[in-house]
């Protein structure tokens, strides 16, 4: 095997419970598996990081902890909104807090140099940006850069608020200094601008499916039980016309959701007579122990075909049926079927093994 030298700059990393944390982890872990030498630059947790190290061999090295603070929503009822409205208008006029971490990522840049293999990854964006800002002929860091992208920025489809028109100088000047752009799906390409469309490789999310392999469930239900988890959004990927169609019916059921978003769910909990279960989130591990335990999955589905829920690989390692639901175009004699015990309208995930993370690292590896 040809070793190489690796870079992965990222936000999000374990523990930190997100998708973009689930990437930046697992080709950390098989890259180091492969023998690869692996150098992870992310906010160090010096509590949990240096075990992270020890077990897999890779080394994490500290991008910072950003100091930009948070604008909290307040709970009183006259602060509420004007709290959310600022953080709201920061975050889309100027990408606050997290245009931090430019800087951040530019500083730590600094002394980096001679990768084959330079992986940065978004969200947030400012980590693409950085590495844009700090790399230049004579500082290549990497002979690769590959900026991988879990959802597109500029050309969103599932946010409430269109990104204002100046962010699409930024992306197209990160776009123009990356050797590649990774995208998970052959839809996300249409959320870039078409001259960067020569540059885009598709490289799936990916997982080592040995790690999170559980046994069948010997508990068995008494009632149609099935579970969502992820994130709401509003006029999007919005639970509203099913659960008020599953409230609507004279049958009984569970619904556990697991979400961050619970204020478009909470409003269903007192009528729902304890059908409607509303949970936090949760490990990722822990998550997929619940679902083993469903009859079904949920999924929630997006607008367009530019993102893609990357919950459907868990719910894909867990070989439980996918019920499939889009926003204001419910399927309401599918939704009967599944409460039947009816899959036969199941969604089925496509080429499974695609999403093992040897085969991910592999094409991350062919870029070199």
């Amino acid at each position: 095997m040809d070793k190489k030298k690796i870079l992965i700059v990222c936000r999000g990393f374990y523990p930190m419970n997100s998708p973009r944390s689930f990437r930046a982890t697992e080709l950390a872990k098989e890259f180091a598996r492969q023998g690869h030498d692996v150098t992870v630059l992310t906010p160090k947790n010096y509590e949990v990081h240096p075990k992270l190290e020890e077990k897999f061999g890779f080394k994490i090295k500290d991008l910072g902890q950003p100091k930009f603070p948070d604008i909290k929503i307040s709970k009183n009822k006259l602060l509420h909104y004007p709290s959310r409205a600022l953080n709201r208008l920061l975050s889309l006029f100027f990408e606050y807090p997290s245009i931090e971490l430019m800087w951040l990522v530019k500083k730590a840049l600094k002394n980096e140099n001679g990768y084959d293999l330079l992986i940065s990854i978004a969200v947030p964006y400012p980590i693409h940006w950085g590495v844009a800002w700090a790399r230049n002929e004579k500082h290549k860091i990497a002979k690769t850069w590959v900026a991988d992208c879990g959802d597109p920025y500029y050309g969103q489809e599932n946010d409430s608020f269109k990104v204002p028109f100046y962010f699409k100088y930024i992306e197209k000047w990160f776009c123009r200094k990356a050797d590649f752009i990774t995208v998970p799906t052959e839809g996300a390409v249409n959320g870039y601008f078409p001259e960067f469309h020569n540059k885009i490789k598709i490289i799936p999310q990916g997982f080592k499916f040995e790690e999170y392999q559980f046994e069948a469930s010997e508990q068995k239900n008494t009632k149609p039980t099935f579970a969502y988890a992820g994130m709401f959004i509003p006029g999007r990927r919005d639970p509203k016309e099913f659960i008020e169609y599953l409230l609507s019916m004279d049958k009984d059921f569970e619904f556990h959701i697991y979400t961050g978003t619970k204020q478009l769910v909470e409003k269903y909990i007192p009528d729902s007579k304890g059908k409607i279960l509303v949970h936090d989130v949760i490990a990722r591990d822990e998550i997929l122990k619940k679902l083993n335990q469903m009859d079904f999955v949920v999924n929630f589905e997006n607008v367009g075909n530019k993102q893609t829920p990357s919950k459907l690989i868990d719910y894909a390692i867990l070989k439980k049926p996918i019920l499939s639901i889009k926003t204001e175009q419910l399927d309401k004699e599918n939704v009967l079927k599944f409460l039947n015990g009816d899959y036969s309208g199941q969604y089925i995930v496509e080429n499974v093994d695609q999403y093992r993370i040897e085969n991910v690292c592999s094409k991350f590896l062919e870029l070199v």
